[in-house]
């Protein structure tokens, strides 16, 4: 990472990134297969530096007094390091995102047009204090072959600064350019933000109010989530002893994650079975809760909600619980409440599920399972940048696929536009091409 200087200086240094960006465009899959290879044994090689930049920043997270959500990310532990290597590792093994056609046609005979992937190019990232979620995105913009300009959480300054010099350090003379460049302050950001001939796109991961911050000064396209207001809606037709499995996972099992759930909302007929269940379930793992009036009879321990409850993204082990009526009432609430990020149904009906999948307009909606399964590694997608909540390019975890943008390419022979002008012009076939 870099200290604060000149913005010349700090202009120069994205100008080369572009300039990385493009060589880094046209490598091969086994090249940046290899550096991804390289960057895995240079985190393990020097693991010793990383943890001990990790523990500085730690120590002052705590002389701070930081929320203990934050200070759960922030650590980058043995069992975290080598689960950010084991997801670098499995990206080598993923199909090169570079090159997929999407589209095939004849335009005519032997006249042929292409639609393939291609790397957007720089990308810039502002994220939380959590140093593996650095390495994801890292191997996943080497993988897709994009340059990146890296801000993560002030929290985690010493780990990320360190980590961004081991990067650059293993896989620079493979790919032979400059793609990684780590920036630490708000001066910087402000700046990146007007770099609109330089940066193609911007993901940032954080409050609403910091998301919208950066969607109001900048040009440059912005994808990206703010809250992660996630609910699990108990339906009348669940199973009891299914549904408290999958609302202590989707609370309990990772509660900093932003797809943790932070509402359950419960259908009325199934509430007098369901939530003493999962009272007693919720007090063995210490969740506060906070319940509306009909679901206090229920769970003596809870809190009264007020409306900011159904509003609020915890990231702890706390939660909002509300009875609803049915499930017209819980969609509606979601709705009204909720982040579009994700939202999941526990029911046996397959009428309720259906309505559940199509009028519930999240980046995931989900069917008896668990909220905390909206992630670009559990989807295959090769980890992810973040879960997008935008509609345009990419929604729900990010991974490879998202981080890409496509060109058309068009093969012919000479032809020109005139041959198939007016009343003699040639006609075009326009035949679909499969398997290009």
């Amino acid at each position: 990472m870099r200290h604060p200087e000149n913005m010349s200086v700090l202009e120069e240094r994205i100008k080369a990134l572009r300039k990385g960006a493009s060589a880094l465009s046209v490598t091969s899959n086994d090249t940046r297969k290899n550096a991804l290879e390289k960057m895995a044994e240079a985190i393990l090689r020097r693991k010793a530096e990383i943890v001990a930049a990790n523990e500085e920043d730690i120590a002052k997270a705590k002389e701070s007094g930081i929320p203990s959500s934050i200070l759960n990310r922030l650590k980058f532990t043995d069992d975290k390091i080598a689960s950010a290597v084991k997801g670098l590792r499995e990206l080598i093994f993923l199909p090169d995102p570079v090159g997929k056609v999407r589209e095939a046609r004849e335009l005519d005979d032997g006249f042929i047009l292409k639609k393939v992937t291609f790397p957007i190019g720089v990308i810039a990232m502002i994220f939380e204090a959590r140093p593996d979620a650095l390495v994801q995105i890292a191997g996943l913009a080497l993988r897709s072959g994009n340059a990146v300009v890296l801000k993560g959480g002030k929290e985690a300054e010493k780990t990320n600064r360190v980590l961004v010099s081991i990067i650059g350090d293993a896989t620079e003379s493979v790919v032979n350019a400059s793609w990684i460049f780590g920036i630490e302050s708000h001066a910087d950001v402000d700046a990146i933000l007007k770099m609109e001939k330089d940066i193609d796109l911007i993901i940032p991961r954080g409050s609403n109010k910091f998301v919208s911050y950066v969607m109001d000064h900048t040009h440059i396209p912005v994808i990206g989530h703010s809250d992660g207001i996630c609910s699990v809606y108990v339906d009348k037709d669940a199973c009891v002893d299914m549904a408290v499995r999958i609302a202590v996972d989707s609370k309990v099992q990772y509660p900093a994650a932003c797809n943790a759930a932070e509402t359950i909302l419960v259908h009325r007929d199934i509430a007098p079975s369901f939530l003493p269940a999962l009272s007693d379930a919720f007090r063995k793992h210490g969740v506060v809760v906070h319940a509306d009036e009909e679901s206090l009879r229920y769970m003596p321990d809870a809190i009264p909600a007020t409306e900011e409850d159904y509003c609020t993204e915890y990231l702890a082990l706390e939660c909002a619980i509300k009875t609803v009526g049915s499930i017209e009432e819980a969609i509606d609430h979601i709705a009204e409440h909720g982040s579009h990020h994700t939202d999941s149904i526990v029911t046996s009906s397959e009428s309720s599920k259906s309505l559940f999948f199509q009028a519930v307009d999240s980046a995931d909606v989900f069917c008896n399972c668990s909220t905390r399964f909206a992630d670009g590694f559990r989807f295959g997608l090769g980890a992810e940048v973040g879960i997008s909540t935008s509609k345009i390019h990419a929604r729900g975890p990010v991974g490879l696929d998202g981080l890409m943008t496509t060109k058309w390419l068009l093969s012919g022979h000479g032809e020109i536009v005139a041959d198939y002008t007016g009343a003699n012009g040639r006609s075009f076939t326009h035949k679909e091409i499969e398997n290009a």
